[in-house]
């Protein structure tokens, strides 16, 4: 064998509610899938993956519910049909806690917050984590999500849009408001952050407008590792512009040679 080992990174696929992918399946007398509202099942699906040598667990997530089917939640509701579900942040710190190289992989709508808040969640969580967490970027399909918040769904295209400014201002927020040198944690001398090495953020644009200062010190990665799943033209060049790992569906060596040319273009 000539020329440098490749290497293959393992991850697990998991939501945080009951029936995910494989409907159904927790009703098998081995399945636990029902403790999804637990943390001794996640921490102990944790330390199987870290046991396992797994580089990541993902997880997925939606803001709404699957209503089209019948015209309501009837299937859904009786299969579980990825309802209930929590929040997947919220499970992050404690996998962290009991594990040591397991990264984490949150699917987070870009609707759901207003990005100088989620700035400081996902700071938080890379700090919580030592640096082990990375955001899938969504924008969300499911009409049920936005008439939650009292909004209409927006065209797929103005979606993108939406997104990708929400990504600047993140950006700004991450890694323009503080120097790396702006926490000192000078006991002696009674000052923790240097004022004039953290910055205000200020945005005007399209759909957002802000201005403050990101709540949070440098966390060990600042922006954390970005996935994204578009494959239409717009998702294609949203996830060129901004991810590191993107998800594509292939049939064959060749369908997957053009998505991925597509993509690095």
């Amino acid at each position: 064998m000539t020329g440098a080992a490749k290497q293959i990174r393992l991850n697990a696929f998991n939501m945080n509610c009951v029936g995910h992918i494989n409907h159904g399946l927790w009703t098998h007398p081995r399945d636990r899938s029902a403790e999804y509202n637990t943390l001794r099942y996640w921490t102990d699906q944790a330390k199987l993956l870290e046991r396992g040598l797994f580089d990541g667990m993902f997880i997925a997530d939606i803001l709404g519910v699957y209503d089209i089917y019948g015209g309501g939640i009837d299937v859904t509701a009786r299969e579980a049909v990825q309802l209930p579900v929590n929040d997947p942040t919220l499970i992050v710190p404690a996998m962290a806690a009991v594990t040591e190289h397991l990264g984490f992989g949150i699917t987070l709508n870009v609707f759901a917050e207003a990005p100088y808040t989620f700035a400081r969640r996902l700071s938080t969580l890379d700090h919580l984590t030592g640096g082990r967490v990375g955001w899938n970027v969504v924008t969300g399909y499911l009409e049920s999500a936005h008439r939650g918040r009292g909004e209409a769904l927006p065209a797929h295209d103005r979606r993108y849009d939406y997104a990708d400014e929400y990504l600047e201002v993140l950006y700004k927020l991450w890694e323009g408001s503080w120097d790396d040198a702006a926490v000192r944690r000078d006991r002696e001398g009674r000052v923790f952050s240097d004022p004039a090495l953290i910055r205000p953020v200020s945005h005007r644009g399209e759909f957002l407008s802000v201005d403050g200062y990101h709540l949070c010190e440098p966390s060990p990665q600042r922006t954390p590792v970005l996935y994204q799943a578009g494959a239409s033209g717009r998702g294609r060049a949203f996830a060129g512009r901004h991810a590191e790992c993107v998800f594509i569906s292939a049939r064959d060596k060749a369908s997957a040679r053009e998505a991925v040319r597509a993509i690095r273009a």
